[in-house]
């Protein structure tokens, strides 16, 4: 499993900005990220190549932040590919509470970060289908 941030923000401009400078200011480089927002408040959820540098520059810098861990599962880059994925783990019953994808500079896969409710259930049913996860050393090598 890897580490995300969540960083809480309030829906006004130049959050976001403030944020990446800040992050880019520490050396922290943002490798996935995705944004949800309602009429108040964002939540931005991070992976990044240094979560506690990170964690510790976005607390300084006084926004509220929380750390959860997520599966980052390699996906066949292709048509089908995420479907049997989400085959694998809705045919077991975890459910995906949210999913966005990773940007990755080469290769023929895709990677795509899972929020789900039973993380270690999840992990293990899919190694066990030989689909292969990202660590978070391998997040930082990216």
């Amino acid at each position: 499993m890897v580490r995300q941030i969540s960083v809480f923000l309030e829906n006004k401009s130049g959050r976001l900005a403030e944020v990446c400078k800040l992050l880019g200011e520490v050396g922290v480089n943002i490798r996935a990220l995705s944004l949800a927002d309602t009429l108040d408040f964002g939540i931005l959820r991070l992976i990044v190549n240094s979560p506690k540098e990170a964690l510790d520059a976005l607390r300084a810098g006084g926004f509220t932040v929380k750390e959860s861990r997520v599966l980052v599962v390699e996906v066949n880059d292709e048509p089908g590919g995420l479907s049997q994925v989400l085959g694998t783990l809705s045919g077991v019953g975890v459910n995906v509470e949210y999913m966005y994808a990773f940007v990755e500079k080469s290769g023929d896969k895709a990677l795509v970060v899972f929020r789900v409710q039973k993380p270690e259930e999840a992990a293990k049913l899919l190694d066990e289908k030989g689909v292969k996860m990202v660590a978070d050393e391998e997040i930082e090598k990216i």
